[in-house]
């Protein structure tokens, strides 16, 4: 069994007990938190689709914990003005285990 679900803006494949990182969240660790924007649920064939989501259909995950992710460079450049400027990013990540889908 599997859903497709939104999370934080992004669609997202989960499984049960699978592990995946998802843009911040505001929830402490060890919190459980559910989504209900499911868009598709399969239940060994039984497909069911959302328009746009599936109606009673909910995922439950636990709030693992908190990190930073890889740090991104971003270089700006025009050639022959001596223009040049680098900046760096570090997106905070939430690491989440889905523990039960219902629907």
């Amino acid at each position: 069994m599997y859903a497709i679900v939104e999370i934080a803006g992004q669609q997202f494949r989960v499984e049960k007990e699978k592990k995946l990182f998802v843009h911040q969240l505001e929830a402490n660790e060890g919190d459980s938190v559910d989504f209900d924007k499911v868009l598709l649920v399969d239940n060994d064939g039984n497909v069911a689709i959302g328009t746009p989501t599936v109606k009673g259909a909910k995922v439950t995950a636990k709030v693992l914990g908190h990190l930073k992710g890889d740090k991104v460079l971003v270089f700006k450049k025009k050639r022959r003005k001596g223009y040049r400027k680098l900046n760096g990013h570090r997106q905070q990540f939430t690491q989440i285990q889905i523990e039960n889908i219902v629907g």
